[in-house]
């Protein structure tokens, strides 16, 4: 299955007014993004720890009304502190508010204070795991399927994370995109495990889009990302002022591999 090379910016709610974000978003569909994704935390995960923060669902649905053709979505949603079923209806909502062009990007959780200053469980990270894979994902496929009226489209289910024993079986259960972290010689020996999850399933593994992140590759590293079948590439920008001059590079740098 052959795809084109796609760039998503990660506008990260943090450090910032809610007005530079909005600005944000309207300058990166301008430059030709493909998606524009926040993150689904409460509080800053870098800087001051107290630092100005937004929430993530209600931005995605300002979002959807304010732009017109860049995909949307969380890198990712915590699985923890978002009821499923809640959570499918959101997406269905943002999926028709903007035209069908939601990611349901979800992960298992990670970070301990979003859990412990807002009241919620954080258990182990098997425990998550379990719940994430067991209960969590089943829930929002069935959810998804009995809502009326229905999503737009089957909406794309983005998985981040790499653990090899559940998260992979998970993604080649379950997803549409999956978005890990690596140099290129993990990135390879993680995806060879999920062609065999994939295979145990009869599933062809190549209907799994592969998603990475710039903020640590140069060009070189990139290209070997790309040539070892990633397509989907996040620049995360931060506030309270979004440099846009690397997202431009690597904007550049899509257009001539698509290109070639």
């Amino acid at each position: 299955m052959s795809r084109k090379i796609r760039i998503g910016a990660q506008l990260q709610p943090q450090h910032a007014d809610y007005s530079h974000i909005r600005d944000a978003v309207m300058r990166a569909e301008e430059l030709g993004v493909d998606i524009v994704f926040n993150w689904d935390h409460f509080f800053p995960l870098y800087g001051e720890p107290e630092g100005k923060h937004f929430e993530c669902w209600t931005m995605l649905g300002a979002w959807a009304e304010q732009t017109e053709k860049v995909e949307l979505g969380a890198l990712v949603s915590g699985g923890g502190y978002r009821n499923p079923d809640l959570l499918a209806d959101m997406a269905r909502t943002v999926d028709h508010m903007s035209g069908g062009r939601l990611i349901l990007g979800v992960g298992s959780g990670w970070f301990e204070k979003d859990y412990d200053e807002y009241g919620y469980e954080f258990g182990t990270a098997g425990s998550r795991l379990d719940y994430f894979g067991g209960e969590y994902l089943p829930r929002i496929k069935a959810r998804l399927a009995a809502l009326n009226p229905a999503p737009l489209r089957e909406i794309p289910m983005l998985i981040g994370g790499g653990g090899e024993k559940k998260t992979l079986k998970f993604v080649a259960e379950f997803g549409t995109i999956w978005h890990t972290f690596g140099d290129i010689e993990v990135l390879q020996r993680k995806a060879g495990i999920l062609a065999e999850h994939c295979a145990r399933i009869g599933r062809d593994v190549a209907e799994i889009e592969r998603s990475s992140e710039l903020s640590r590759s140069d060009e070189q590293g990139a290209n070997a990302m790309a040539d070892d079948g990633i397509t989907l590439f996040t620049v995360g920008m931060g506030g309270p002022d979004y440099d846009f001059d690397a997202l431009q590079k690597w904007l550049t740098w899509r257009d001539a591999r698509n290109a070639g």
